[in-house]
């Protein structure tokens, strides 16, 4: 195998199996142990690849409700608010965006009366201008990575 796309394959072979083992990605990779090892160091130097979680099944776990918060932030207080909801433990995602609204927030829930009590509590801020909720109804995709072009 060359090495000349063995970074972005390294990082396919993660994408399919976080726990691989050095041993097993360089035989799939056709490359020594060695290589392997300081090619994944160095992605991980670089930032690329940024840690090794496990991808949760929240619904599982018993938080059924997912909901999406768009709101409109008084303009200096945006780093605030995103602070805020990027430290609140069930915002899985926090987005500043351009459009209507100036931050999006994705948070599960437990039920109905958890969401409702967080999200009272979360844009009872006045900076926060205005708020918009949406309820999840079905989870057609979510934390989905895509593999990396190799030509």
């Amino acid at each position: 195998m060359t090495y000349e796309h063995l970074d972005a394959d390294l990082v396919n072979e993660l994408l399919g199996d976080g726990r691989a083992s050095l041993r097993s990605l360089a035989e799939t990779l056709d490359v020594s142990v060695t290589t392997v090892s300081n090619h994944l160091s160095d992605l991980e130097d670089e930032g690329v690849i940024e840690g090794y979680t496990p991808q949760v099944d929240y619904d599982a776990l018993g938080y059924d409700v997912t909901a999406i918060m768009q709101l409109k932030a008084e303009g200096s207080a945006l780093p605030e608010i995103t602070q805020t909801l990027k430290d609140h433990r069930q915002m899985i995602s926090v987005y500043e965006v351009t459009g209507d609204y100036d931050v999006i927030a994705i948070g599960k829930f437990k039920d109905t009366d958890d969401m409702n009590d967080e999200i009272k509590s979360l844009i009872t801020d006045p900076d926060i201008k205005q708020s918009n909720t949406s309820i999840v109804l079905n989870i057609v995709s979510e934390n989905e990575q895509f593999e990396l072009e190799t030509a």
